[in-house]
């Protein structure tokens, strides 16, 4: 570990933190952009959904090779690395003069941010030790929160002011701003990382999981032609059956396995994915219900307020509580999101709707960022940036199979059943950490 001034750790952990809250943002509003990229691009009509899929896939493609990456370079500069290429992809997105040119900047830019995840991660753990970790993921847990809670209504506010080039420059000079603050910080590298490098089990493992979310995402639906998620899976299995030969016979390989085979790590990834899973299903289900249909604006309003609201100022008090409860909070928060999603599948009551949000919002508010600093307490810090960027994957995946699972359930059974998915991922996460 790193030792630095109080200033200095200070100044990390603000530049992590700013770059924390674009991501949210990058990713909101540029779904709220499509229609209007649509109406005023060329060559919109089939590669609209990609401005979000690009960055979406290359982010998770870039994620390990970049972790691994961070821990072995200069940590600062490979953090302000990435905040630059976001910013500079964010201004050029302006200038795009359709909307092929612009996919090619969100695909840059989703590996900018994949810089910016693993690079902050990387330094921010290599100078707290592990009994402050926790502490120092309340702040990210609170970012976070209100940052995923705060997207849309700020993506809505800048296509309102100044169209969808408010909605990728606003997050780029966001970066921009994160970068700075690193300048003049020590570089971070540890003079004791190993030569080898298994570059192509993280190549590998990038294409994998970003064929996978990419697949997910894309679906089977309407205006998409049958053999696309096809080929994709198709992708999904020869990288994956590759990845498997590779890592067999690296020295050192790529996915830190090690990580994996301590059950908290395992377990608090699987929790924080049942978490992400909940929110963005219930984000999707709830306003399809029957009971918002017979709600008032200001009602509906206030459903939505109760799921998000939480997560932005409940982070910090999730902080204190798990120093010394930190396994049970996230436990009994598990269970009664599940028991949430239970009640949901028996009543279509208004009032009931209401404090189903409310509970799942409380739920995630005071566990956000919890898995997170209880998970990477237990990572060394020269491998912060593998261990992070592992965390992440695990925890974007699950979340992205239970919206594709919820998803498909609906079609079948109808809206509520979505939660029921969700509902049953956070009762096998629940079931892991007290395993």
């Amino acid at each position: 570990m790193f030792v630095l001034s109080v200033r200095q750790r200070r100044r990390v952990l603000a530049a992590d933190l700013i770059s924390t809250a674009v991501f949210p943002l990058a990713i909101t509003g540029a779904t709220a952009a499509v229609p209007d990229v649509a109406a005023q691009l060329p060559g919109a009509d089939a590669s609209g959904p990609w401005i979000v899929l690009a960055y979406n896939g290359f982010f998770a493609a870039a994620l390990l090779l970049a972790g691994v990456a961070a821990d072995r370079v200069a940590r600062t500069r490979f953090f302000a690395v990435g905040n630059i290429v976001v910013a500079v992809t964010g201004a050029l997105s302006a200038f795009a003069p359709d909307v092929a040119s612009l996919v090619v900047l969100r695909a840059v830019a989703g590996v900018g941010a994949a810089m910016c995840a693993a690079g902050g991660s990387s330094m921010v753990l290599a100078v707290y030790p592990p009994e402050e970790r926790r502490r120092v993921y309340g702040y990210a847990g609170a970012v976070l929160g209100s940052s995923l809670a705060l997207g849309p209504v700020v993506a809505q506010s800048l296509l309102a002011v100044g169209g969808w080039v408010l909605v990728f420059a606003v997050p780029g000079a966001i970066a921009a701003v994160a970068a700075l603050v690193t300048l003049s910080l020590p570089g971070l590298r540890s003079p004791d990382v190993s030569g080898e490098f298994d570059l192509a089990g993280a190549v590998l493992f990038g294409v994998t999981v970003a064929a996978v979310v990419t697949a997910l995402g894309l679906g089977w639906g309407a205006g998409v032609p049958w053999w696309v998620p096809g080929v994709l899976i198709l992708v999904v299995v020869i990288s994956a059956i590759g990845l498997a030969r590779v890592e067999r016979r690296a020295a050192v390989p790529a996915i830190p396995l090690d990580l994996l085979r301590i059950p908290a790590y395992r377990a608090y990834a699987g929790a924080t994915g049942a978490f992400m899973g909940m929110l963005v299903v219930g984000l999707t289900v709830l306003p399809q219900l029957g009971a918002v249909q017979r709600m008032g604006q200001g009602e509906a309003a206030v459903m939505l307020s109760l799921l998000t609201v939480p997560s932005t100022v409940l982070p910090l008090l999730a902080a204190r509580l798990a120093r010394r409860w930190a396994r049970p909070l996230v436990v009994i928060a598990l269970v009664a999101c599940t028991v949430t999603a239970v009640v949901l599948q028996v009543t279509d009551r208004p009032a009931v709707l209401l404090v189903a949000a409310g509970v799942i919002g409380l739920c995630l508010g005071l566990t956000e960022g919890v898995p997170d600093g209880q998970a990477l307490a237990h990572v060394p810090a020269q491998r912060g940036g593998a261990g992070a960027a592992l965390f992440s994957t695990a925890r974007m995946s699950l979340e992205t199979l239970t919206l594709a699972a919820a998803t498909g359930v609906m079609a079948a059974l109808g809206p509520a059943a979505g939660m029921a998915v969700a509902g049953a991922v956070c009762l096998i996460a629940a079931a892991g950490l007290t395993a």
